[in-house]
């Protein structure tokens, strides 16, 4: 699909329609429901089109944010009383007509006596000669290290998770199943290099084939996230010494172009986080079943992820939780982090638990929002009137009222209802690494963000100039803002299920300002102001 810079501006309007500065940190405990309950706080979401693969359509949830890798003894299971689930509309009614369920079984112990999930060491450690009594020397004390998730080599995952997934197409379910037999396991954290002297090939072992051409993976990996984290919360006090333009938060046209450096501290860095990712063929997710072009209507698919918990869970020690009643919505989310910023705080949990199709009922937060206010106030009082205009109310450019519209959806594509639906056009293909733009679609990739949404996409600075107001006019309000990092702290992988591995809770560093990191700075040192 050609791409102009008009179809751009058409574009990025429709998406940020949907999600007007929406992404300040990623999705992370931005509602009072998730900040309580972390396991169900959806982090991330993510549709694209699998690069290896262009028949096939790759969708990432992320949950249970901001996991420090060394924090054990135990780690992160997913919780066996959610449901996560990943939603597809194909008919632009802005319901589900695929969902994929995913179910955990509680973490299981082969070692009750121990004190941690995980250990190992060697191919097994027993009692030395001067072990004391009554434990005689010759003991297995240590077991061997883990390089298996199950059957041998897996001994020391004394916190083991299986996972089932159900597919439901117009409402008739499917348990998927693994192709030569038994069952999905779940990665487990990254504990450190004697535990699992193999990391990489341990974590490949959750990538699973499922029938029907599907493949699965859930377990810890790396937050793909990456932002100021620290500058942004702190009232956008982005960080000077990041800025060779003078103006804090805007990037030099050097900068702006370079998607491999960072210029500030990635807050998100040396950060886990639990992930689900599953990659399904196109023809199972159009209303066809058939391999669209870019210009069908029947091209363009509208997706999201929920988190859902039983109406009761009882606790009841000392016996096992038990769970009674249907599922009730605790999280939902399509377009990145649009109830972070843009939902009042009296909202957002209703949001939360709200269904997309009945979204309009929420536009009114958009006409007039406050983040386009506190940047306004932040920057004129700092550097003078005129240093970061805005459009006056109503925002229409800001209005969250996506529908199924050029350039993503083909002309004539039904508009559908207003819905917070991350939409992808299934029948454009997947940019090549070497082209790849972190700023999607404003810089011209066709593949990129609000085209469905890459781990790769830098929806940060795209949503900056969003809110400053590139969509209403894009000669008046042209500041090339950002946060100043460009890039996550791992690398990311070209295949599925294209998150980079769980970092070691032995290695983990984070990011901070004054440290090293920043590799677009002299020294590679941090700002810290």
């Amino acid at each position: 699909m050609k791409t102009t810079g008009k179809h751009i501006a058409v574009a990025l309007a429709a998406f940020m329609m949907a999600q007007p500065a929406s992404v300040f940190a990623a999705s992370h405990r931005e509602a009072p429901i998730t900040a309580v309950d972390r396991a169900a706080d959806i982090a991330d979401f993510f549709a694209f089109v699998s690069y290896d693969d262009p028949t096939k359509v790759t969708f990432i949830l992320d949950v249970d944010p901001l996991l420090d890798a060394s924090n054990g003894p135990n780690y992160f299971p997913f919780d066996s009383g959610i449901q996560y689930a990943i939603h597809i509309d194909n008919n632009q009614t802005a319901m589900a007509e695929v969902s994929f369920l995913f179910h955990f079984s509680p973490p299981s112990s082969d070692l009750p006596a121990l004190f941690t999930g995980f250990a190992g060491a060697l191919s097994g450690i027993t009692a030395p000669a001067d072990s004391p009594p009554p434990v005689p020397p010759g003991t297995p004390i240590v077991p061997p290290a883990i390089t298996s998730l199950a059957g041998p080599g897996s001994a020391g995952l004394n916190l083991s998770q299986t996972y089932t997934v159900t597919m439901v197409v117009n409402g008739k379910s499917t348990v998927l199943t693994r192709q030569g037999g038994g069952q999905f396991f779940a990665v487990p954290a990254n504990v450190g290099p004697r535990t699992m002297p193999n990391y990489a090939a341990l974590a490949a072992q959750g990538i699973f084939k499922a029938t029907n051409g599907i493949r699965v993976f859930a377990g810890t990996a790396d937050d793909p996230f990456y932002i100021d984290l620290g500058a942004v919360m702190d009232t956008f006090n982005l960080r000077s010494g990041a800025f060779p333009s003078g103006v804090p938060g805007v990037l030099t046209p050097a900068q702006d172009a370079d998607d491999t450096q960072n210029y500030a501290p990635d807050n998100v860095s040396g950060y886990n986080v639990n992930v689900i990712a599953i990659e399904v063929p196109i023809t199972m997710l159009t209303s066809t079943g058939q391999l669209e072009p870019p210009t069908s209507p029947a091209a363009t698919i509208g997706a999201w992820g929920t988190t859902s918990r039983p109406a009761v869970t009882i606790r009841k020690s000392p016996g096992p939780i038990t769970y009674k009643g249907s599922y009730q919505q605790v999280q939902r989310m399509g377009n990145p982090l649009i109830n972070e910023v843009i939902i009042g705080t009296g909202s957002k949990d209703f949001w939360s638990m709200s269904q997309p199709v009945n979204d309009s009922q929420f536009a009114s937060f958009d006409l007039d929002p406050q983040l386009a206010r506190v940047l306004n106030a932040a920057y004129e009082a700092l550097f003078g009137a005129g240093a970061f205009p805005i459009p006056a109310p109503p925002r229409t450019d800001l209005l969250p009222l996506v529908t199924y519209a050029p350039p993503i959806a083909a002309s004539g594509t039904p508009a559908g209802p207003i819905a917070d639906l991350l939409r992808l056009n299934t029948g454009v293909p997947p940019t090549p690494a070497a082209s790849r733009k972190r700023l999607g679609l404003l810089a011209g990739d066709a593949a990129g963000y609000p085209n469905g949404r890459r781990i790769s996409d830098d929806v940060t600075d795209i949503s900056l100039r969003a809110v400053q107001g590139i969509l209403a006019d894009s000669t008046k309000y042209n500041l090339l803002l950002g946060d100043g990092v460009n890039v996550n702290d791992v690398a990311l992988q070209e295949t599925f299920p294209y998150v980079g591995w769980a970092q070691s809770g032995y290695t983990a560093s984070h990011v901070n300002p004054g440290g090293p990191g920043c590799t677009g700075d002299a020294g590679g040192t941090c700002p810290t102001n």
